[in-house]
């Protein structure tokens, strides 16, 4: 005999009108209040870059702009050179996704599929990594990709400065290895019956499989490119090659606040269009790499 499930409210209660209404006038208020919570703050900073430089100091604010001014943003576009550093965040964003996408795969597929010599230490080694501050490996990063081992060579000003160490990613590492863990054995063994070489099973049925999880490796990938700063502002000394994060800090210093929180909008649409549009994917590949129990 299955055990009922237990929730917060018994079935009894939600048979009841009063129990209902209760329950949906309970269950909209709270769904409000987070909706509040989390768009209230972009409906500032958005509405916020509308107002003149005195409405934005004034005490106490105002909810609404007294007069809408759209100068703002038009400014922030030109002042701030937001064309040529969004180009540059888009161009190291889209390099580090496309690496770490093909090495983190192959990788993952190795360890969950190859299973190849010592194949536990290394996964270990690399999950040790996820325990070491990120402020740590700072100045080690930097001396390597300053003067890069065996050839030598400067990787300052460069995008390649951005895209190789963006590949050491362990955390997507493994958000790979256990999506590949759980696929059905039967589906690869099919197919190695049928001739396919390890590398067509990769490209031929184990990648069409793992969409969802590939979907979230990109998403992680490009967000943390997108919004990193400290990194990009000791590889990119030269400001035309900056990203737009560090642009803004740079370019801040002469600039009216409300030119400031128009740019901010504008170099945040791309992320939050980015997420609305692949929300689904999230979830899908976040639960589709969960351990089952």
């Amino acid at each position: 005999m299955s055990s009922a499930t237990r929730t917060l409210i018994s079935p009894a209660t939600l048979a009841r009108p009063r129990g209902r209404a209760v329950y949906w006038t309970v269950f909209t208020g709270v769904v409000l209040l987070f909706a509040l919570a989390f768009l209230f703050p972009v409906y500032w900073m958005v509405t916020g870059a509308m107002k003149s430089p005195d409405e934005v100091a004034r005490t106490p604010p105002t909810l609404v702009p007294t007069h809408w001014h759209l100068s703002g943003y038009t400014d922030a576009w030109d002042l701030m050179q937001l064309p040529e550093h969004l180009w540059n965040t888009v161009v190291q964003a889209a390099g580090a996704w496309a690496f770490q996408l093909v090495f983190c795969t192959a990788a993952a597929y190795a360890l969950s599929k190859l299973k190849p010599a010592f194949g536990k230490v290394v996964l270990g080694g690399i999950l040790a990594t996820l325990m070491v501050p990120a402020q740590a490996l700072v100045v080690p990063k930097y001396l390597t990709v300053a003067d890069l081992p065996l050839l030598h060579t400067s990787l300052l000003n460069d995008p390649l400065g951005i895209w190789l160490p963006a590949v050491a990613n362990a955390f997507n590492l493994y958000l790979l290895k256990r999506f590949f863990d759980q696929l059905p054995r039967d589906v690869l063994e099919a197919a190695e019956i049928d001739g396919a070489g390890k590398l067509r099973i990769l490209w031929s049925v184990v990648l069409p499989m793992s969409r969802p999880v590939l979907g979230v490796v990109s998403i992680f990938a490009l967000v943390a490119v997108w919004q990193d700063f400290l990194w990009p502002l000791m590889v990119f000394s030269d400001t035309d090659k900056q990203p737009i994060s560090v642009a803004l800090v740079q370019l801040s210093q002469n600039i009216q606040l409300t030119v400031l929180i128009a740019a901010m909008v504008i170099a945040s649409i791309p992320m939050v269009a980015l997420f609305l549009v692949f929300q689904r994917h999230i979830i899908a590949g976040i639960s589709a790499g969960s351990t089952k129990g």
